[in-house]
């Protein structure tokens, strides 16, 4: 609407009080003259957008202008209505602006809701600012988290906010989002060839739009799906948007800015990813993504229950496992845990019986996935089959693989049935664009498969479980310098299957034998170590510490710390304090500790969920 800019002051006045006077459309908002008085043109335009959804800020628009005699300005609109990426910016707005009410993970499960997160408010207008005084607005943006902390999410509420022209609405970008994987389809492509698809095929838009690389805003995601590496040789990337070229080098052409150079990327990743694609990148500029806040946990779970004694009740479970409350930061994981718990306060379960630990709740939760809908899954012998689907995600782990074919999964002895019904239950899911690549739904799911492999019992062989050898255990339970370990949550997951409470319940709701054979391995192995792994700066206390208090059992604990004579621990949150509280006390032979403290209490809220509301 930049033609607003030609109104004079006189007939901006005019144009201001039509629209007060204008009454309201199904699906807008009434505009007071107070917003509107001392207006100007860009602030009118915004209040236009805000107000009038849609096509009905251009309808309404086209209309004053009629009664205002401005032939040409309502030509330049009529224009504007008909215009390709008008078309685009409607498509995306009718795409995304449902995407809050319909989110559903996984399988529409009734009792899930997505919940905002509140600082994108303030953090979406920050995410191009210059990071230092007097600095550039930088051109590489990297929005690092978790698996499901929301990365995607916050992708798309960028495309619908420009859509809207809320986001960062007088830089006059056009934005297009990228999967990584969608990517792939074609053997060759150009860069206008993919943005003409987005336009409806209108290539000759296109090549206006990207002859304009300053004004080009380009989202990737997806990069942990990709099942092909990037071009490292500079003299295989090409300079030419409207040259097909293989897709491996068209994305690392515009990551590397080789390709428009001038313009701007905001790249959506796991931190497993970072490794791989840092040497690609010109000056990006790092940002986390650190899910729900422990207000923000405090609210979901008041939300989730309404009820308030059920919502302490609930909230006291799991603020006294700090590991299951950090585990909460990912709002799917956050959903899981709720769902899991009032299942189980309805049936009147002791919920410190139920949940001896984090990895009792996965337990639970996946185990009420089988027993209606998952007979066929394991029709050949059940723990055979099942021994398959935990084979191939530990393979994955292992190889830091989330994406696999078809071949992988026949390696795995899981033929089409199996897969059809893994993906009919949400073990599985197609990846975006190609329906022969499949994933775990979550990279959780992922990481209690691969740790169960390790539990089970196959009593017609010779060693009746899968052993794992010292230095897969010291992979596991070690830091690895600077980088994270990917492989952390397995750990946590393993020595929480080790527990002989929640091995018992893993017996009994999956239907299969289990087997503490590597437990021995892990207390042989873990207590050679006589002094923990220094902290890094992604780990505060050490990695076996975490695992530890994950298994919970004393005696266990106390063979493994007992010749600890030196421990560096940094604490820095409240899951670090009650870790070390718990081992530090089997350290029986302790020598030296070398404590640092950075926790910072602003507020009771800081540590503790905000005061429940009464149950209305």
């Amino acid at each position: 609407m930049l033609y607003m800019v030609y109104l004079s002051k006189e007939n901006l006045q005019r144009f201001k009080q039509l629209l007060v006077e204008e009454s309201p459309r199904p699906g807008s908002l009434q505009i007071s003259w107070d917003q509107l008085e001392t207006a100007r043109w860009g602030e009118v335009v915004h209040l236009l957008i805000e107000y009038f959804p849609g096509r009905l800020a251009w309808e309404v628009t086209h209309d004053i202008f009629a009664k205002m005699n401005q032939a040409e300005l309502c030509l330049r609109v009529q224009m504007e209505l008909n215009d390709k990426l008008r078309e685009y910016r409607l498509h995306l707005m009718n795409e995304y602006s449902t995407l809050w009410n319909r989110t559903a993970w996984p399988g529409n499960h009734t009792d899930f809701f997505y919940q905002d997160l509140h600082r994108e408010e303030t953090f979406l207008p920050c995410l191009l600012l210059p990071r230092k005084p007097q600095g550039r607005q930088p051109k590489t943006v990297v929005l690092q988290g978790v698996a499901g902390v929301g990365k995607t999410s916050l992708a798309k509420k960028v495309m619908l906010e420009w859509a809207e022209n809320k986001f960062y609405a007088h830089k006059l970008w056009n934005a297009f989002y990228f999967h990584c994987q969608e990517m792939g389809q074609l053997d060759e492509q150009s860069f206008a060839e993919l943005i003409a698809r987005k336009l409806s095929g209108s290539q000759a838009l296109a090549s206006k739009i990207i002859s304009k690389a300053d004004q080009l805003l380009l989202l990737f995601d997806g990069f942990e799906e990709l099942t092909s590496t990037l071009i490292d040789r500079p003299e295989d990337l090409s300079e030419d948007w409207s040259q097909k070229v293989p897709w491996s080098v068209l994305l690392t052409s515009l990551l590397s800015k080789r390709m428009l150079p001038g313009a701007t990327l905001i790249i959506f990743l796991r931190f497993t990813s970072w490794k791989n694609l840092n040497p690609f990148l010109k000056c990006p500029s790092l940002i986390t993504l650190t899910g729900f806040s422990v207000p923000e946990r405090s609210r979901y779970f008041r939300t989730y229950f309404r009820n308030k004694s059920e919502a302490e009740e609930a909230l006291s479970f799991v603020m006294g496992n700090t590991i299951l409350f950090s585990m909460c930061q990912v709002p799917v994981i956050c959903w899981m845990v709720c769902s899991c718990l009032k299942q189980q306060m309805e049936r009147g379960a002791n919920l410190l019986h139920t949940f001896p630990n984090a990895m009792a709740v996965f337990v639970h939760y996946l185990s009420s996935l089988f027993p209606t809908r998952v007979r066929n899954l394991f029709n050949k012998t059940h723990q055979e089959q099942l021994k398959g689907l935990c084979s191939l995600a530990t393979e994955g782990m292992w190889e830091r693989r989330w994406v696999f074919n078809k071949r992988d999964l026949s390696l795995a002895r899981l033929d089409e049935t199996d897969i059809e019904t893994s993906l009919s239950v949400n073990i599985f899911r197609r990846v975006v664009g190609n329906k022969d690549l499949y994933a775990f739904v979550h990279l959780s799911f992922q990481e209690f498969f691969a740790a169960l492999l390790y539990v089970l019992c196959f009593p017609r062989r010779l060693r009746n479980f899968h052993v794992l050898d010292r230095f897969h255990v010291l992979r596991l339970i070690a830091h690895p310098g600077r980088k994270r370990n990917h492989l952390a949550q397995m750990a946590l997951f393993l020595f929480g299957l080790l527990n002989d409470t929640c091995a018992l319940a893993v017996e009994q709701v999956f239907r299969c034998k289990v087997s503490l054979g590597n437990k021995k391995k892990l207390l042989k192995v873990a207590a050679q170590r006589h002094e923990c792994d220094p902290p890094t700066p992604h780990h505060g206390v050490p990695q076996l510490f975490n695992c530890l208090h994950e298994i919970r059992e004393e005696v266990f604990v106390s063979q493994i710390l007992n010749n600890c004579r030196k421990a560096t621990l940094v604490i820095s949150r409240s899951k670090d304090v009650q870790v070390s509280a718990f081992c530090l006390k089997f350290c029986g032979r302790l020598q030296e500790l070398e404590l640092t403290v950075t926790l910072i209490i602003t507020k009771a809220s800081s540590l503790y969920p905000d005061p429940l509301p009464a149950s209305g």
